[in-house]
């Protein structure tokens, strides 16, 4: 019996440190016009992300929008190691959702930009 519990014991802890290890990080920007939700889902310690859940919401139609992208990074000196963190890029069709690290919102179809503005990591 005492063998059964440690064993059940041992079993909840090796799921606890599976589950913290897919962690889910998430964080939000407040821009004057949108809030934009961002989630990471990929194992803690990744230095690259191709997993990456975009909700962004309107502020003034209450409109949202949910896309999956991945982490943008400056290369390295060798040109194919991720670098610096920059930010995400989504995509829908032609529209591409850029979310800069230092808090833009950037939105293009094409070359023409639809939204550009700035806002605060919540």
């Amino acid at each position: 019996m005492k063998h059964a519990m440690n064993l059940a014991a041992l079993a909840a802890l090796a799921m606890a440190v599976s589950a913290s290890a897919h962690a889910q990080a998430q964080q939000t920007l407040e821009t004057p016009g949108y809030t934009v939700k961002i989630t990471q889902q990929c194992e803690e310690g990744n230095v690259t992300c191709d997993n990456v859940r975009y909700v962004g919401t309107s502020k003034k139609s209450g409109k949202a929008i949910t896309l999956r992208g991945k982490t943008m990074h400056s290369k390295g000196a060798d040109g194919v190691t991720p670098g610096a963190f920059q930010g995400y890029v989504f995509r829908s069709g032609r529209v591409s959702y850029t979310v800069f690290a230092d808090g833009r919102l950037v939105v293009t179809e094409g070359k023409k930009t639809l939204v550009n503005q700035r806002g605060e990591w919540k």
